[in-house]
């Protein structure tokens, strides 16, 4: 099997995959009461659910990135 396609049928479905995750992400994980006055600025990664969102919106993020430069390297060979 020609390495091409190897690297297509990964890459796919990831970036398919990382980009539903993100969005699920965006909307179901997102801290719904904004009740950040209690943190300043700098700390609200000290919140938890603001924490769990944002760490899990950067993976997802990232899978996509990778997922997206793979295909692109797919067809651009």
């Amino acid at each position: 099997m020609n390495y091409k396609m190897i690297i297509i049928i990964i890459a796919g479905p990831l970036f398919l995959f990382s980009l539903a995750a993100h969005l699920f992400v965006k909307i179901a994980m997102r801290p719904r009461d904004r009740g950040f006055d209690d943190y300043h600025y700098e700390f609200e990664d000290h919140h938890p659910q603001f924490a769990r969102y944002s760490k899990w919106s950067q993976i997802t993020f990232t899978a996509a990135v990778i997922a997206a430069i793979l295909l692109f390297i797919a067809i651009s060979i």
